[in-house]
């Protein structure tokens, strides 16, 4: 379930910030239609930070509505406070995901035993797989490999997205977690290598916009063919770049309106793609293909 290129799906909105349905069904249509091997709802690309429970349960939903069984969901559930990710967790179980990814607590920064009691608290009110999420550079919280490790061993967490681009850790993880352990990575400039070095696969966010080549450069890591892999990664490098010129998901959002699947609207505190950027981003694009 865990391998591949797996996109961290931005989530559509009209001008008065409202989730718009019919952009989701495209969004939808169009990763399953480009070869996407999963999609992960409501995740932070998602704007899961200014979305209301409410709201974060119904796009999950939604999701699984419309997704149908064809690809597995994910979803985001993580929060700063392990009551709120237990419940957003449990409404994703309810909702029909198949797993569910969480954020490590940002602003708190908790211990690394304060990361180990959080998870575990999560793992065992909620009986449904969970993939852990360490992104320092968006939290202010490392939670180190020996963490990892030692959760991993949880009959319901599954795996991790590992976003601090360090390619010694994904070696660490590799080397020292359980085999059924899915070690993704967080950073799409380093999915290509973190593969190759036996990981399993991507949470994209540069799937929003070249989903099809993200499949196929996964699908050649994954197979061992590193030279093909790493000429088509060479192709994307630019965007991977290219979308975080500023904030995620500004840029990403900007770009999957270019392809028109979806309206520009964002949510305050962030905004729309500063208009001199909108060059060096097209360009990206364009380097992708599309």
């Amino acid at each position: 379930m865990y391998t591949g290129s797996m996109v961290a799906m931005v989530t559509p909105m009209q001008p008065d910030g409202s989730v718009e349905q019919e952009a989701l069904s495209r969004l939808v249509e169009f990763h399953i239609e480009q070869g996407t091997d999963a999609i992960v709802a409501v995740g932070t690309t998602g704007e899961s930070a200014t979305l209301s429970h409410v709201e974060h349960c119904q796009v999950v939903s939604d999701v699984v509505e419309l997704v149908a069984g064809r690809v597995p969901v994910i979803a985001g559930t993580g929060a700063n406070a392990t009551s709120e990710a237990i419940e957003l967790t449990a409404c994703a179980k309810e909702g029909g995901a198949d797993a569910c990814l969480l954020v490590t607590p940002y602003y708190n920064k908790p211990t690394q035993e304060g990361l180990y009691r959080h998870y575990t608290a999560i793992a065992d009110a909620v009986d449904i797989p969970q993939i852990l999420y360490n992104v320092p550079g968006r939290t202010a919280c490392d939670m180190l490999a020996d963490t990892v490790i030692r959760l991993s061993s949880h009959r319901n967490i599954a795996g991790i997205k590992e976003a601090t681009g360090d390619i010694e850790r994904i070696h660490a993880l590799v080397a020292a977690t359980p085999d059924d352990f899915a070690i993704l990575s967080g950073e799409d400039w380093l999915a290509c290598e973190t593969m190759l070095a036996g990981g399993q696969g991507v949470i994209s966010v540069t799937a929003n916009v070249a989903p099809a080549l993200m499949r196929e450069m996964c699908d050649a890591a994954l197979a061992g063919e590193a030279e093909r892999a790493r000429l088509l990664d060479a192709r994307l490098q630019p965007l991977h770049k290219a979308l975080f010129f500023e904030s995620n998901p500004i840029p990403a959002k900007w770009a999957v309106a270019q392809l028109g699947l979806i309206g520009p609207a964002i949510r305050l505190p962030l905004t729309p793609l500063s208009p001199s950027l909108h060059g060096g981003v097209r360009e990206a694009m364009a380097a992708a293909g599309l």
